[in-house]
Formats: structure tokens, sequence, C-alpha cells
């Protein structure tokens, strides 16, 4: 299936990227591995990926650095993230989440839940990725929300500046976005701001939904700092106040 999702395997250990490559293969996608960011690299440089799954501890270059490299190659569309590692220290979850990270996933994995994961990104990344690999129908493309100037097209996942310049979203952040501006004026507590935006697929905690906040902001307010757009209520979580037309 040339149309297939294209997943870039990044590890370390061979038996981890035999075992998935094979399995992810065997569920209709397209699979390539690398085992280290240098080989990461050359994969990115001549072909598509739609999502990359990436170990964290790597020989070089660490994950967290590989995933702040992709977030901010020029002329790049969009990728998926998904974080892999032995680690269970929640700071490294957070820091995954800071640079770009769309999902984190300890070790050891099921398969399964590997793939319910990658699947999950993807619907929110390429909605019109084949049916019958991500099992969901595609958003309707004249769905959009206006507000200050900005324009938030659900259906082609695009936010556009009040300039008409497209501003670069990681899911997360789009899906903390349409979240928060379908409430608009409502407070919206962490527990609930998670399931709205990821139905809780991962540990519900806090702070990932304050990092995703603070880059949201980074990208949509004049001064994040200061926001006036997302705003924070003190004890309980954020709200919305922009105008929605």
């Amino acid at each position: 299936m040339t149309d297939a999702p294209h997943i870039l395997i990044v590890d370390d250990d061979a038996k981890i990227r035999q075992m998935l490559t094979r399995y992810l293969t065997d569920e209709g996608f397209q699979v390539s591995s690398a085992e280290n960011g240098a080989a990461m690299g050359e994969c990115l440089a001549r072909t598509h990926i739609d999502l990359v799954l990436l170990d964290l501890v790597l020989p070089g270059e660490d994950g967290l650095q590989l995933a702040r490299a992709i977030r901010t190659r020029p002329g790049s569309g969009p990728i998926g993230i998904i974080m892999l590692t032995g680690r269970s220290d929640m700071v490294d979850m957070v820091v995954g989440l800071e640079v770009g990270a769309d999902d984190y996933i300890a070790k050891p994995f099921h398969l399964r839940e590997v793939l319910a994961r990658i699947k999950s990104v993807l619907r929110r990344l390429r909605p019109t990725a084949p049916a019958e690999l991500l099992s969901r129908p595609q958003a309707d493309n004249d769905d959009v929300i206006r507000f200050e100037g900005w324009q938030l097209d659900l259906g082609r996942r695009e936010l556009k500046a009040p300039d008409g310049s497209e501003i670069g979203l990681t899911t997360g952040e789009f899906d903390l976005l349409v979240t928060l501006a379908t409430h608009p004026g409502r407070v919206l507590n962490r527990d609930q701001l998670m399931d709205l935006t990821r139905g809780r697929q991962w540990e519900a905690v806090d702070r990932s939904i304050d990092a995703q906040v603070a880059r949201l902001r980074r990208k949509i307010e004049p001064d994040p700092k200061h926001p006036t757009l997302v705003k924070s209520v003190r004890g309980v979580g954020y709200v919305f106040t922009a105008r929605i037309r």
C-alpha cells in the first residue's frame, strides 16, 4: 500500500528495531529503522516520514536532542514523535513534551500499546491516512474556528496567523488549542484538558499540560509572559479568552 504511513524506528537495540519493524510491517505500515541520530538524519533526508519512534537513550546525540532537531528542520512537514525509553523519571517525560514529542512510552512495552499510540498520533497528524489503518472518518474541511484574526482549520489541521502565515503545531499543541477554542470562556482544569485532548492515553501528569500550554503560548501569544489568549487561573487551570467569530 503506497499510501500507508511511513514509520521510522530510531533505537540502538537491534532486537527492538527488528521486533517493531516486523510487527508494524505486518500491520500495514511502511517501516524504516536507524540505530543513531546520523542514520536518522540520512533517512529523513531521503524519504518522507510520517512518525518517528525515538529512543531516549542513544549513543551520541540523545533522543531529546534528536526530537528538537526534528522539530526545527527547515521546510519539513509535520512529523509525529513518540519517545521510547527505559527510564521512568517523570522529568524525562516532561522534557520530551517540551521539545515537541507527541507521546511517550516506557519500556518494556506491549506491541499493541505501541500500535494504538501510533494510530492515535497519526489520526491527528494525518487525517487522510488510509481508513483501514487508522479506522477513523475524515474531518470536515470547512470547519474553521476564527479568533482575533487567527484561523484554526480543523479539517486540514492547520493554524494561520493574522498575517496569513501558517504556524507549525505539534499534534499535542493542535489538540490543546482546539480543546480550548471550542470551550471559550470556560475554565478547564488539567484533568479536563487531559480527558478532552488525549482521552488519558498516557498518565495524567499535570506538568505535561503546563508544558504544552507554555509551548502553545510561545507560538500564538504576542507576549507569552503576559498571555491574552490562553490565561492561567491560579489553582484551577486555563481559560481561552479570545473572542470566537
